[in-house]
């Protein structure tokens, strides 16, 4: 396993990156644009791992600002942790044999959810490429909220 990045949401994408960036001093590693969905993701690193993220793309911390406004409540600012494993399957099986719910299956082969005992939510991704379709994920569905 493999650490990849903390994702937290934005209200004002200006105002954090020069909180981020000119105060506290991360760089920015790379963003993406998605006008359909309605949204940006900048991918921040601090300088010790520049060369780090720009090779593997971790460790980072992501930025996610929604076009739309909303309130985040709740918690609803942080995000999640991202852990990319070597074998979704066979990761989430090992999960799910010591108790631990898959609150978002791998129906993908890509990727999955689950949650901390304290409700954070940890994004596991696929290495490389998504794996094909597997029962029990494929038809598997969504327990609770992720």
């Amino acid at each position: 396993m493999r650490y990849l990045h903390t994702m937290v949401r934005v209200k004002d994408l200006a105002a954090s990156l020069h909180f981020y960036c000119n105060l506290l001093g991360l760089q920015e590693s790379h963003r993406i644009e998605d006008g359909a969905g309605r949204y940006t993701l900048v991918y921040l690193n601090a300088p010790a791992d520049a060369e780090l993220a720009k090779n593997t793309h971790s460790p980072l911390l992501e930025l996610t600002y929604n076009w739309d406004t909303e309130d985040y409540t709740g918690g609803r600012n942080f995000g999640h942790l991202a852990f990319e494993v070597d074998n979704i399957y066979s990761f989430c099986q090992d999960l799910r044999d010591k108790g631990v719910t898959i609150n978002r299956p791998p129906r993908d082969g890509h990727m999955a959810f689950i949650r901390s005992p304290d409700e954070i939510s940890i994004e596991l991704l696929q290495k490389g490429k998504q794996l094909p379709p597997a029962e029990p994920w494929a038809s598997m569905q969504n327990t609770g909220v992720w």
